[in-house]
């Protein structure tokens, strides 16, 4: 057989690599997380999320004048029709916010101008209206559905203040809405993830930039990608207080379960998102009076490593989720929300990866995806089943 078409199976694609790319590198053994050259824990707190985004899609940072006109061309896209507002209304409201968000997505194809465009130039004027309206479309499902009217936009806010806003109507102040766009900024881009793959297997077929990002939204919905720092929040409501957290971890092991916000797919070490994180937990908790949060999860993650080593024999580690849970949970934020708000995050990653599957720019690759399965359907033996009519079987 030849060397290059040699069968790997029940991979889950872990270790295979699949494509080149120039946008982000994930180094599991260092820690490092790096967008176009730049290292995240380098961007976060020292650019706006809007510094990012321009990054991402336009492979360089900004100067003053273009991140103002860029910021402008962002706030004028935030507005979502209102013909999609009235939808969401009539939706139920115990529908799940990822699903109202991945339906959002079709419909605002259906009033792009540029969707017909096939040009690098209408994709990257589709990524900034795409990256622009879903902040106001998570918001806006907040508010109906604990029967609010949505608050518009406010032009003059950053993405991250502005988001802020829109949920409660107050406009936060520079901590808050710092700590936010960091979060943001964090969480834009992480390599090939699943959801970032799967954006980029619908973009391979040439389908157009909604098509693709719906994909990767609904991939971003399921537990054991997007969902994760939910689950983290729920654990520790779960475990409510400090005392309780021996028990717990102990139980975990016992059972064969899993401390969630432990263990990633690709760091060998600490995620390095998670070290920028957990100190604004702590100032959000020593802000609101109640570090509880906070403390649980530092304890949590003390205690849940030196058990894990004690019991295992290795290493386990603290991921970007870990931290995030307890960080959105102080900002006030529904915790169901906090998938949702992954998304108008990794909106900036997953444009920046359609255009390059698309458009180039990093080394070439059979146009579409299409990858082989083996068949092991053992139905009638070594042969072929005979077929049964109907009337017959």
């Amino acid at each position: 057989m030849d060397d290059t078409c040699q069968t790997v199976l029940n991979t889950g694609l872990r270790g295979v690599t699949i494509a080149s790319t120039k946008i982000s590198d994930v180094n599991g053994a260092e820690g490092k997380l790096v967008y176009r050259g730049y290292l995240a824990k380098d961007l976060a707190g020292n650019t706006s999320f809007e510094e990012v985004v321009y990054l991402l899609l336009f492979e360089k940072l900004p100067d003053r004048d273009q991140l103002k006109a860029f910021q402008q061309q962002i706030a004028e896209q935030r507005e979502v029709p209102e013909q999609i507002i009235a939808a969401m209304q009539a939706m139920p409201k115990d529908a799940l916010p990822m699903d109202v968000l991945q339906a959002a997505v079709p419909m605002l194809a259906a009033y792009d101008p540029d969707i017909r465009d096939t040009s690098i130039e209408g994709a990257g004027r589709m990524a900034v209206r795409l990256t622009a309206k879903f902040a106001t479309i998570v918001a806006a499902w907040d508010r109906i559905r604990n029967g609010k009217a949505p608050i518009a936009p406010d032009p003059e806010l950053s993405q991250a203040a502005n988001f802020l806003y829109m949920l409660n109507g107050e406009v936060p102040d520079d901590e808050l809405a710092g700590f936010f766009d960091a979060c943001l900024v964090l969480h834009a881009e992480h390599s090939f993830n699943a959801s970032t793959f799967a954006a980029r297997e619908v973009a391979s077929t040439k389908a157009h930039m909604y098509a693709a990002v719906a994909a990767g939204v609904g991939s971003l919905s399921g537990p054991l990608h997007g969902g994760a720092n939910t689950r983290v929040m729920q654990m520790l409501l779960e475990i409510g207080d400090v005392d309780k957290v021996d028990d717990y971890v102990a139980n975990i092991l016992d059972t064969g379960g899993v401390i969630m916000g432990l263990g990633h797919a690709v760091y060998q070490v600490d995620d390095p998102r998670a070290h920028i994180l957990a100190p604004m937990s702590q100032a959000l908790g020593k802000r609101a009076g109640d570090t509880r949060w906070y403390d649980l999860s530092k304890a949590l993650e003390v205690k849940g490593k030196a058990a894990f080593k004690e019991r295992k024999g290795k290493d386990i580690f603290v991921n970007v989720d870990f931290y995030s849970a307890s960080l959105y949970y102080y900002m006030g934020i529904a915790v169901d929300l906090f998938t949702p708000i992954f998304a108008i995050s990794r909106i900036a990653g997953w444009t920046a990866h359609v255009i390059e599957e698309q458009y180039g720019g990093a080394a070439a690759k059979p146009a579409l995806y299409r990858p082989e399965s083996d068949y092991i359907g053992d139905y009638c033996g070594p042969d072929e089943c005979a077929f049964v009519p109907l009337d017959k079987r």
